[in-house]
Parts: structure tokens; C-alpha cells; sequence
């Protein structure tokens, strides 16, 4: 009880919580309890009240659920679109074709405005590839430093100007490539994006490591063998 024997509103609301059966004994005083309602100043029952606060949470509810089902969908449709990438490398008969095959399939199922690659340490049977050509002791050093891929805006990396309109380049994407995952890289997949919202420090990079992973399981072929 409150100062001097007052009843407070929390004296009443913790008596009601605690007798269950109080509404039980007065039933009538449900039909008679007014509030207002929160679309507006008008007075309703209890039970016209607790009905509005039911289609309120029903409404918040299906709208979890709508986002969910989206979210559901676009996962599923990066997972298709996965899929389809691994198989085409899967497909690659000769593993001189391995490269283009990699970045065409890549562009044309993700979307991606450009995206090139290099690579070091292969086979002599592939020395006269571009994607084996050009490739300094710092960008190997760079490339050896990421444990995973770097994502942000375009820094004036020397990979950058691997890509074919390397000057609209906003946003860039690395991603190691490895043969395994304690492997040293033996390559750099590169990305590039005109907008610089593209690829962000603060992106999630887990779809980027299944990209680079299929990647350097599928060029891996063309590295020495032991």
C-alpha cells in the first residue's frame, strides 16, 4: 500500500493480477470497462479493445512472416544460382577454358558488371594465358594477407586494373583463390562495380567464400602436378 493507505493504480493492478477469479465474481464489469481506442478518441469495451490489439499483433505477425517467405525466395534463388554456377566449372572438359568459363558464368548468373582473375604458380602449359600474365610480389603479398575477401570501395589496387573499364570502378570485391582451405592462394578473383554501395566493408562475406571456394577448387586444375 502507498503513503497514508492510498490505493495506487499499481495497488489495483497488482490485486487483479493476483485474484483470477475477480472478473469471474463481477463479470458484468467487463461489458461495462471503456477505453479508447488507438485509432482514434472514441471509447471502446474491453473486449472491442482487446480484439484491436489481437488484429494488431495478428497484422505484425503476418508481416514477419510475408518478410520470411521474401527472404526464403531469395535464398533460394542465390542457391539456384550457385548451383548452376558449380556445374558449369564442373563441366569444363579442357582446364585451359576453365578461366572464361568461370567469369562468364559468374557475371551472367550474379549480375556482376565486371570480374576478372589471376593467377600464379601454374602449370608451363598455361604460361601463355592472360589470366597467368602480370601479377607484382605486392598484389601476391596482398592476395597471401586475406583470410577472407576484402570488400570496399576501390583503393587504387593494382588488380583493379585487371578489369576491362577499370575507371568506373567504385567498389571492389578480392577474393583469394585456394586449392584448399589452409592452402597458400594461388590466385585473386576481382570484382568491380560502378556503384559504391556494391560491395561494402560492413557486407557479409560468407556468399563471397562459397564463390571464391568453387572457384579455386575448379582452377586448381591448371596448377602443377605433383
Amino acid at each position: 500500500m502507498s503513503i497514508e493507505g492510498a490505493i495506487t493504480e499499481n495497488d489495483i493492478a497488482n490485486y487483479l493480477a493476483n485474484t483470477p477469479g475477480f472478473f469471474e465474481r463481477h463479470a458484468e464489469l467487463l461489458a461495462s470497462i471503456q477505453l479508447t481506442s488507438p485509432h482514434g478518441q472514441r471509447a471502446v469495451s474491453l473486449q472491442e479493445r482487446q480484439m484491436e490489439m489481437l488484429r494488431e499483433k495478428i497484422k505484425g505477425l503476418e508481416h514477419r512472416i510475408i518478410e520470411m517467405i521474401r527472404h526464403g525466395n531469395e535464398n533460394m534463388a542465390i542457391a539456384d544460382r550457385l548451383h548452376r554456377y558449380t556445374r558449369a566449372i564442373m563441366l569444363v572438359r579442357y582446364a585451359g577454358n576453365m578461366p572464361d568459363v568461370l567469369l562468364s558464368t559468374l557475371r551472367h548468373e550474379f549480375l556482376i558488371p565486371q570480374a576478372t582473375l589471376r593467377l600464379w604458380g601454374m602449370d608451363e602449359a598455361y604460361d601463355d594465358l592472360t589470366y597467368t600474365q602480370g601479377v607484382s610480389d605486392d598484389t601476391k603479398a596482398l592476395v597471401g594477407s586475406l583470410a577472407l575477401p576484402y570488400c570496399g570501395l576501390n583503393s587504387g589496387f593494382e588488380a583493379v586494373g585487371w578489369l576491362e573499364d577499370a575507371g568506373t570502378v567504385q567498389s571492389v570485391a578480392l577474393i583469394p583463390l585456394r586449392s584448399g582451405l589452409a592452402d597458400e592462394p594461388f590466385g585473386l578473383l576481382v570484382l568491380g562495380s560502378p556503384d559504391p554501395t556494391r560491395y561494402t566493408a560492413d557486407m557479409g562475406t560468407d556468399f563471397l567464400v562459397r564463390i571464391g571456394e568453387v572457384a579455386g577448387a575448379g582452377l586448381s586444375r591448371l596448377l602443377p602436378m605433383n
